[in-house]
C-alpha cells in the first residue's frame, strides 16, 4: 500500500504543482507552439518515470529501434493495466496523443495536460461522436502527432486472451498513411491489477514490433487489419512470456 499511496501523493502534488507550469507554457506556445508541446511532453515523461520508479517496476524494452523517429505513427497494443499508459509515454520519441475513454475527461487538471498533449476523449457507445474522434486522430497525425489506441477497447482482465481489436481503432493509419507500430506489453497487470489495492514491484516487458503499413497489405489482410495486427501483438506476446 506504501507504494501505491506514494505514487498518487506525486502525481496529485505534480498535477497542483504544475498549475502554473500550464500557464507558463500556454505563453510560450503563443511564440513557438512547437517548442511549447516538446516541453510539456518531457516534463510528463519525467513524472512517469518517477511513478516507475517509487513503484518499484522494472521495463525491459526491445524492438525500439523499429519506431520511426521522423514521422508520426499510430502505436497499438494490447491493454492489461493502468500502468501501460504511463510505461509506454515515457518512451514516446515524439509528440503522441492517446486516445482515452471519455470518463477521463471528467478529471480535473488531468484534462487539462491530456488537452495540451493532443490526447483524445472517445464515447464508444456513441458513433458519431466516435467518429469524430479518430478524425481528429487522423488530422493530429497528418500534423506531425503520432497517436496511441489500446484497439481491446478496454483494459482486458483475463491472463491469456487478448479481446477482439475493434477495426475502426486502424483508420488513423488506413486515412493518414502513418505506419503503424504493435506493442506487446507483458506483465504489467502485475504492478497493480493482480493485486489491487497493493503496488508490488513487477518486471514489464514491452516489445515494438516492426512497423505495419496499412498500403503495403494483401487485400484480405487489410479488410481485417485488426486481426492482423493482434496475431502480431499476440506471437510477441507468448514469446516474452519466458522472460518474466
Amino acid at each position: 500500500m506504501i507504494r501505491l499511496i506514494l505514487a498518487l501523493l506525486f502525481a496529485i502534488l505534480y498535477l497542483i504543482i504544475g498549475i502554473p507550469v500550464l500557464g507558463v507554457e500556454w505563453i510560450i506556445a503563443k511564440f513557438n507552439k512547437q517548442a511549447a508541446d516538446l516541453g510539456q511532453l518531457r516534463m510528463v515523461q519525467w513524472a512517469f518515470r518517477v511513478i516507475l520508479f517509487i513503484c518499484g517496476t522494472k521495463v525491459t524494452v526491445i524492438g525500439e529501434e523499429n519506431v520511426p523517429k521522423d514521422q508520426a505513427v499510430l502505436y497499438i497494443g494490447n491493454h492489461r493495466s493502468y500502468f501501460d499508459i504511463i510505461i509506454t509515454y515515457a518512451r514516446c520519441p515524439r509528440l503522441t496523443g492517446y486516445i482515452a475513454k471519455k470518463d477521463m475527461e471528467k478529471v480535473p487538471l488531468l484534462r487539462t495536460w491530456m488537452r495540451r498533449l493532443h490526447c483524445l476523449f472517445i464515447d464508444r457507445e456513441n458513433v458519431k461522436e466516435a467518429l469524430k474522434t479518430i478524425l481528429a486522430g487522423i488530422d493530429n497525425v497528418k500534423n506531425g502527432i503520432s497517436m496511441c489506441i489500446f484497439p481491446e477497447g478496454t483494459r482486458n482482465k483475463t491472463d491469456d486472451l487478448m479481446l477482439p481489436f475493434k477495426e475502426g481503432s486502424f483508420k488513423i493509419a488506413e486515412k493518414s498513411g502513418c505506419p503503424i507500430i504493435p506493442m506487446a506489453i507483458t506483465n504489467s497487470a502485475d504492478v497493480l491489477e493482480a493485486h489491487m489495492p497493493r503496488v508490488k514491484k513487477a518486471h514489464v516487458i514491452v516489445e515494438y514490433g516492426k512497423p505495419i503499413y496499412p498500403n503495403e497489405l494483401d487485400k484480405e489482410q487489410k479488410k481485417k487489419i485488426g486481426a492482423y495486427c493482434q496475431d502480431v501483438i499476440a506471437e510477441m506476446l507468448e514469446k516474452n512470456k519466458s522472460m518474466i
